[in-house]
């Protein structure tokens, strides 16, 4: 088991986040011949996602249910998978939530909540599944960073804070992955326009759910540490660290 020239590591595809688009665009490419894990919360209603993946070409598409949230439920149900459906091939993290940055600002509670989804979260299941792929002998891992972390707006310092720790904390564990079989590729991505913007003004360079996972699994057949989607970010992310920060914190979202 294991690489198949520059196609992805063989397993089954375990899509943390069922429901998510850009999640979803990535298990459709990566399905044909494969068996496909959808985990989301409420995974009884999972019935169109799955029609979707398996019309790609999946050997099989199950449901199970994951709640980011439950911390301590994530070692278990990674245990689960690897009993009942194998190894696993690649792991795409896509689950998260924007959040409500004026609400955030006046209840500590609410921002905490888009922290511990959106890095504490993403943390603890990353461990897990950073120590069942090394176990496994390889594997390959998708964490998804955003132009909200590359440096923190005013506009939506909740949410970009918790993606700035993210990025941090995915590419020193790339680090300490190197040499391990296992493959982190980490998305730095732009304005995806989609259901969980929808009512938003887009970005400059807005991105598509679909031309990212093109870019996702691109990266991941040329076993990439960062891709960059759509691909003008990677300048973007250079020139923003010398924008004035009187002018940077008048930036929008």
């Amino acid at each position: 088991m294991g690489v198949r020239g520059r196609d992805v590591d063989e397993g089954v595809i375990l899509l943390l986040g069922g429901r998510s688009e850009i999640g979803l665009e990535i298990a459709e490419r990566l399905a044909p011949g494969r068996a496909v894990i959808l985990a989301a919360r409420r995974s009884g209603d999972l019935a169109e996602p799955r029609r979707r993946v398996e019309a790609a070409g999946a050997t099989a598409v199950h449901a199970i249910e994951f709640d980011a949230d439950d911390l301590a439920s994530h070692q278990p149900l990674l245990e689960k998978v690897t009993a009942e459906y194998g190894r696993i091939g690649v792991a795409v993290l896509a689950f998260g939530v924007l959040g409500d940055q004026a609400v955030a600002e006046r209840d500590p509670e609410a921002a905490v909540a888009v922290l511990r989804t959106d890095f504490v979260a993403q943390v603890n299941v990353l461990t897990v599944l950073a120590n069942t792929l090394r176990g496994q002998g390889g594997g390959q891992l998708v964490v998804f960073s955003s132009v909200a972390g590359f440096r923190v707006r005013r506009a939506n310092y909740v949410y970009g804070s918790a993606k700035a720790g993210l990025d941090g904390f995915a590419s020193g564990l790339a680090d300490a992955l190197h040499g391990s079989g296992v493959h982190l590729l980490l998305v730095r991505s732009g304005f995806v326009i989609g259901k969980m913007t929808e009512g938003m003004s887009p970005a400059p360079f807005p991105a598509t759910p679909g031309q990212v996972a093109d870019a996702v699994v691109t990266g991941l057949r040329r076993r990439a540490r960062v891709t960059w989607a759509p691909g003008v970010m990677r300048l973007l992310y250079f020139v923003s660290r010398f924008v004035p920060q009187a002018v940077w914190r008048r930036l929008p979202r």
